[in-house]
């Protein structure tokens, strides 16, 4: 047996082959839905590569809103389209070469190594990264037999992204979505979930904010008791970490060669906040390929994997209170803490006048100053997080880390006037601008890391004993097997397997974009 079959095995992401399988009769309603519907689904690779969508598909796109509940946008779920508010000709929005990226300079970060970010809110519909994520955990049941578009409803678990990214493919593939997410998340969130649903008790608010998400489980369970509901957990469904791995790890390593094109240098990190673990996918990806190391950040209000801590904390999108069954915990080099404080606090900064006056005066150019609004809270705990290593590891010039903004500040808007009321009631003016940057980007605090050697890989994935095995039902078998990297290696085989069932599966619908 290989590792990828072992992978099959625990996890059950079956093939639908030549003969019968248990998913039949759901697969056979899929391919005539698609087919009805003429739906096209891309491949992982199209996604990692862009340029290998067929011209057709390519042409039509161009008469598409970048943003509008259409299949085509399938197509777009990748980290290669060009900025949605800079039209250029009538293909608009084009594919770029190059994913959309922000180097930080040393004037903002003061560090010398080449902090990079590519930016999550070019991504269709939802603006945000999360996006892809959903489309993995959905293609990947549909194309197995696992999920029947006609009988299933949805279920998308998340504190925010990740179930206006499930809601958005559940309604361009033709099926229905349920949204639940902490009734605490932003606003912006809300409205646009407000826009996108069809019936208002497809979006369901639990207790709390970004660190309740037991309760998002507890509500998924009593929903898992209704046999049309399917729950697609970015926590534990390992599509998500293959999605990220597949076209997130390669999409950011174009990045990294394009950064190094002039003046080389080694990838020394991939920088990302927990959340669901999904993106940290592509970071064993990075370092598989370049040997970079992965930074997981978590809010130091809730310090799970530092001091296995708990708390409350406002850096929305990144969750915490438990270790994802996804992570690949003993892959993981080093954990960061970071403060809502200081996340909350450099929003205003990045967004405000007296923010861009401070920020050009200290020598950071105009156009990194204008692409800071492109940083949602969760960017600018990335930025953090990087930071930190750099300071950690003493990187020098030529060194790179890369990491991601999944979303962009236009999320936050209502968050940074609770800020600006609660903190500026009379403006956030020059000497403000002066006193955030001093203490949170001047004064980085280093010292809530923790270097992940046996030890601590070994307990930090322990804590995921509490929630999948005592509340959530993994066996221990099924728990103990992903401490194993030969393992995740085997789990990898499935993407290629993946692309040539929907390859079969188009073949089955006879769809196409012609």
């Amino acid at each position: 047996m290989t590792e990828t079959d072992a992978a099959l095995a625990v996890f059950g992401d079956f093939a639908p082959d030549d003969g019968p399988f248990q998913g039949r009769p759901a697969y056979d309603n899929a391919v005539a839905r698609f087919r009805k519907q003429n739906i096209v689904l891309p491949t992982f690779a199209q996604l990692r590569d862009p340029s290998t969508i067929p011209t057709e598909i390519v042409s039509a796109l161009a008469e598409v809103d970048k943003d509008a509940p259409d299949p085509r946008n399938l197509f777009r779920v990748h980290w290669y389209n060009q900025h949605a508010d800079k039209p250029n000709g009538p293909n608009y929005p084009r594919v770029v070469k190059v994913p959309d990226h922000v180097i930080l300079p040393s004037e903002l970060t003061g560090v010398e190594a080449r902090i990079v970010l590519a930016l999550g809110n070019r991504f269709p519909m939802i603006r945000a990264h999360k996006v892809l994520a959903a489309y993995s955990c959905l293609v990947a049941r549909l194309v197995t037999g696992r999920f029947d578009p006609t009988a299933n409803r949805a279920i998308w678990p998340s504190t925010g992204n990740y179930a206006r990214g499930g809601i958005a493919i559940s309604k361009i593939m033709g099926c229905r979505g349920v949204a639940v997410l902490p009734e605490g998340m932003s606003r912006e969130r809300f409205e646009w979930l407000d826009r996108w649903i069809d019936h208002p008790d497809d979006v369901i608010r639990t207790y709390g904010t970004e660190s309740n998400v037991k309760e998002i489980y507890d509500e998924c369970n009593r929903l898992a008791a209704e046999p049309e509901n399917v729950i697609l957990n970015q926590f534990s469904e390992f599509s998500n970490h293959l999605g990220h791995y597949g076209v997130t790890g390669p999409s950011l390593e174009r990045v990294y060669r394009h950064v190094t094109a002039d003046r080389p240098g080694p990838l020394a990190a991939f920088v990302s906040a927990s959340g669901s673990a999904g993106t940290l996918g592509a970071g064993d990806y990075l370092k598989d390929a370049h040997g970079a190391k992965v930074v997981a950040v978590e809010a130091l209000e809730c310090p799970t994997m530092l001091y296995n801590g708990f708390g409350d904390h406002n850096i929305q999108g990144i969750g915490d209170k438990h270790i994802p069954l996804i992570h690949n915990v003993t892959n993981t080099d080093l954990v960061v803490g970071v403060s809502d404080r200081s996340t909350d606090h450099l929003d205003v900064l990045f967004n405000t006048p007296a923010g861009a006056r401070l920020l050009t005066e200290r020598g950071v150019n105009p156009a990194i100053v204008e692409a800071l609004v492109d940083f949602g809270y969760s960017a600018i705990c990335n930025t953090l997080a990087a930071i930190t290593a750099a300071k950690r590891w003493d990187l020098g010039a030529d060194d790179v880390i890369i990491s991601v903004a999944t979303d962009g500040s236009e999320l936050y808007n209502s968050e940074r006037e609770k800020v600006m009321s609660s903190h500026y009631g009379n403006g956030f003016d020059d000497a403000e601008a002066e006193a955030v940057f001093a203490e949170h980007l001047t004064e980085v605090d280093t010292s809530h890391t923790l270097d992940m050697g046996p030890v601590e890989r070994d307990r930090v994935f322990n804590l995921g004993y509490f929630t999948w095995v005592e509340q959530q039902g993994v066996s221990i078998p099924d728990f103990e097997v992903r401490r194993k990297q030969a393992w995740w290696d085997g789990l990898r085989g499935l993407l290629d397997r993946w692309d040539e069932m929907i390859v079969e599966f188009n073949e089955a619908t006879g769809a196409s974009h012609d």
